[in-house]
């Protein structure tokens, strides 16, 4: 697997998170085209090549002037080999619908492609109907030229649509015809209960049309991600195009102003809505392919209609004159377990962090978290209990830390002193700081790493709230969204960097937050302040602010968890505080531990050693 690209997002909150635990130790159901009474006056459309323009003819037009069928005949062949699907009944803007009890799609005759895709079972914030595709906000077109030099696009021809069964699966053939043994097909197969559904692509008889001089066919898919949760600029932070490459390959644009990329051998193109995508897959992995996204919310208050804008071009290669692609198409929820089950490497779609974090995720979270959502009453409520079970887990760790802080409190007296004995031998004094650290057997280092061992912890959980399907729309307490922000207050203005609304559960986690640091750090930071080192009591306050402003606009679901988790975490703190640790039998161990000989090992020799030669050469410049 190819090691991602982090977005500026991951990366802010991924230092936030960092830093805290260092100095902390997202109906109308559209009915079936009725088909319009036959008109006295059948048009005709199509289109020429780019360098001829437009051509339309009827029947009737060419009788009105006058004109016989050998004119009718001259137009057609004006109009090239497929001239003839536009004298079909076909040839008007006619649709049709296929579905099953999750997905409901309209296919155009105009293009052959979805007009309208529906899902079923949700809504959007605002309770409307999720649309993946609706009013024009998606094109599907094949570009090719013809061997008596046309270039046609599919998009603006007539295909013949035929319904059928096969099974307990709709098929949808929507052909281009040449005549009644020669087209160009799109097949759509519908099963039941599913958002994936098959889709081929395939020519007969047109080895005489297509210019075989030509390298491939080129297929153009292009989308607007439409609004779908009450945070657009939230939802647009996390909807991306994704794609599979080379086997098992995948990577993404990110989400910049205008992202693009190119790669070779494709398996599969995905157009990431937050909580929804459009996918793309293919038996035959496209030869290369070219992508481009460009972000379309600028302004929250102005752009509400459409988050991203997506493209995707992939050549179709010819075989014996022919296309003949085995694909499939995916509209549904960008939930993990549905896409993971399908075994193509749809899980990568879901972004659940690089590396160790997306391990955490993928196998202790993930199937945890779905294990106790299926019993417990709420969601909110599986939080909690999820929050408990890791800060559990995780108490050896608390435990390690705080053992290590009290030591250090315990040694800050002759700490102190030796500061003051040497305050003007900065060498000096830091030997004999790292002496009174070795006899003692602390160190200020052991209080820091069992925090840095949680970062992973935390990250993957930071991942996971909000790629978490399951959340979309469920509330617990004041929270409407466990997987968006919660409201309390709307705000008349909008404050820079943290909205036009307060949420309750950041500002809780912040104050728990704050807590925490005062318990574990903030009686010993000042003391065993650094020159030129950064105010640690400045940072103290700092970073439970920065915490309040960074999460007023995130899911409310992640906010619950760090407010729970700190309030545990306190908790914990104050039991190995009053019943588990004695700060007297701490100083007296210590003390002991002073008397012994103390063997060093390799390192501290060295580093020792180091020291102490720096120390003569400092003493030998002042002679």
């Amino acid at each position: 697997m190819e090691e991602k690209k982090i977005d500026v997002q991951s990366i802010i909150g991924f230092l936030l998170i960092g830093a805290i635990l260092l100095w902390m130790l997202y109906n109308n159901s559209t009915e079936e085209t009725a088909l319009e009474e036959e008109q006295e006056t059948e048009q005709v459309e199509t289109t020429e090549n780019q360098q001829t323009g437009n051509i339309a003819t009827t029947e009737d037009d060419l009788s009105a002037t006058g004109q016989d069928s050998t004119a009718l005949a001259e137009a057609q062949r004006r109009l090239g080999a497929f001239g003839y699907s536009a004298t079909l009944e076909s040839a008007s803007e006619n649709s049709t619908t296929i579905s099953n009890d999750v997905l409901e799609l309209v296919v155009d005759n105009k293009g052959g492609y979805i007009s309208e895709a529906r899902l079923k079972n949700y809504k959007t914030f605002d309770s409307i109907p999720v649309y993946l595709i609706k009013d024009g906000n998606a094109s599907f077109n094949i570009n090719f030229s013809t061997t008596d030099g046309r270039t046609l696009d599919t998009q603006n021809l007539f295909f013949e649509p035929e319904v059928s069964q096969n099974g307990d699966n709709q098929v949808l053939s929507m052909k281009l015809k040449v005549s009644e043994d020669e087209f160009l097909e799109y097949r759509y197969v519908l099963k039941p209960g599913e958002y994936m559904m098959d889709f081929s692509i395939r020519s007969q008889g047109l080895d005489d049309v297509f210019n075989s001089s030509q390298e491939a066919l080129n297929l153009d898919w292009k989308l607007k991600g439409y609004r779908h949760a009450k945070s657009i600029s939230y939802e647009s932070r996390y909807t991306d195009l994704i794609y599979e490459y080379a086997g098992d390959k995948d990577d993404y644009l990110g989400g910049g102003d205008v992202e693009t990329d190119e790669e070779e051998d494709i398996s599969y193109v995905a157009f990431k809505q937050h909580f929804f995508s459009s996918i793309l897959l293919t038996d035959d992995p496209f030869a290369r392919g070219s992508f481009r996204t460009e972000n379309l919310v600028e302004d929250e208050e102005i752009d509400t209609v459409y988050t991203r804008q997506f493209a995707a071009s992939l050549p179709l290669q010819l075989n014996g004159g022919e296309l003949n692609y085995n694909m499939n198409w995916y509209y549904g929820p960008t939930d993990y377990k549905i896409l993971n089950d399908y075994d193509r490497n749809l899980d990568e779609i879901v972004p659940l962090g690089w590396g160790i974090f997306g391990w955490i995720n993928q196998y202790i979270f993930i199937p945890f978290f779905a294990f106790l959502s299926s019993f417990l009453p709420s969601y909110g409520i599986a939080i909690i209990v999820m929050t408990i079970v890791v800060r559990i887990v995780l108490s050896p760790v608390t435990y390690k830390s705080y053992l290590s802080q009290a030591k250090m409190k315990v040694l800050r007296p002759e700490i102190n002193e030796i500061n003051e004995k040497y305050k003007d031998n900065a060498m000096k004094k830091q030997q004999e700081t790292m002496k009174l650290y070795s006899k003692a057997g602390a160190s200020p280092m052991s209080g820091c790493l069992p925090a840095l061992m949680q970062i992973p912890v935390f990250y993957a959980l930071f991942q996971f709230f909000p790629s978490a399907f399951q959340l979309r729309q469920k509330g617990f307490l004041w929270a409407d969204d466990l997987s968006s922000y919660d409201v309390i207050a709307e705000l008349p203005f909008n404050i820079p960097f943290y909205g036009d609304h307060v949420s309750l559960f950041p500002i809780l986690a912040s104050i728990a937050i704050f807590i925490y640091m005062m318990m574990t750090t903030g009686q010993t930071m000042q003391a065993n302040q650094q020159p030129g080192m950064p105010n640690m009591k400045f940072i103290m306050y700092l970073s439970p602010l920065l915490m309040l402003f960074f999460f007023n606009n995130y899911a409310s679901g992640l906010s619950l968890y760090y407010f729970t988790s700190n309030l545990i975490t306190i908790g914990i703190m104050l039991v190995i505080k009053h019943a588990i640790i004695d700060e007297d039998k701490i100083h007296a161990k210590i003390q002991e531990n002073k008397k012994k000989p103390k063997k060093q090992n390799r390192f501290s020799r060295k580093m020792q050693e180091m020291m102490e030669q720096a120390e003569e050469q400092q003493k030998k410049g002042k002679r």
